[in-house]
């Protein structure tokens, strides 16, 4: 099989890199750090490595003809930060999240969609926050619930063309994105075990995968609250 994935070099799409690298599978993997490429390429014979920014995209390169077709496009580079203000909303860092999460995206379905073979499969990478109105997520969160939307109405559209999509959100993942976070994050699970969990999906070709479970139930649990009540729950968790 020969797969593409963005966000190789760290957290879950170096893990699946990894993983379908040591299962004998051919790997293209995307990223914008070369060094970090190259640390990929030289843990495995089956990984080949492209650098560009994702955001770019007349930086995108064209994949050789020769190459063949792809049978899985994982979609799965994205970015965190917050929007500490609401009242004072910093539009430069909410453009800039939604670029990356959301308008990249586009970009590259528009460059290697149709590369997938008939048959195959494209997975994009969600987030379990766009289940539920998060405190300071404005960015975040919007570009996550845009993305699951984007991935339910292509599973309708590339039905047609033999095309399966399968849609991934993630509970809490220890990657450099969650690093960076100061608050409590319950239920954390590690970046290969998160890989681990979405290759078995794939293989059993799920259109939905969640985890981790309790943490999943939780958040649609609370989903179902009026949202009068769970606005009061939120404002707690930020309140001085």
């Amino acid at each position: 099989m020969k797969l593409m994935i963005t966000g190789a070099t760290s957290g879950i799409g170096k893990q699946l890199a990894l993983g379908y690298a040591k299962a004998g599978h051919q790997v293209l993997a995307c990223g914008r750090s070369q060094a970090k490429l190259d640390t990929l390429t030289q843990a495995s014979a089956n990984i080949d490595a492209l650098c560009f920014d994702l955001t770019q995209y007349d930086s995108y390169p064209e994949l050789p003809a020769a190459s063949g077709p792809l049978d899985l496009l994982i979609l799965n580079a994205g970015d965190c930060e917050y929007i500490d203000d609401a009242l004072n909303f910093d539009a430069k860092r909410f453009e800039k999240i939604i670029n990356i999460n959301l308008i990249a995206i586009g970009y590259a379905l528009q460059a290697w969609l149709p590369r997938l073979r008939p048959g195959g499969r494209l997975v994009l990478v969600s987030s379990s926050a766009q289940l539920l109105a998060l405190p300071r997520a404005e960015a975040y969160g919007t570009s996550k619930a845009g993305l699951s939307y984007l991935a339910k109405v292509l599973a309708i559209d590339l039905a047609r063309h033999q095309i399966e999509v399968t849609l991934v959100h993630p509970g809490f993942v220890q990657t450099p994105l969650t690093d960076r976070n100061t608050f409590a994050m319950p239920m954390m699970i590690g970046a290969e075990e998160a890989a681990d969990t979405i290759m078995r999906g794939i293989a059993k070709g799920k259109r939905d995968i969640r985890f981790p479970r309790l943490f999943i139930l939780v958040m649609r649990g609370l989903s179902l609250l009026p949202f009068s009540l769970w606005r009061r729950l939120a404002m707690r968790m930020v309140s001085p």
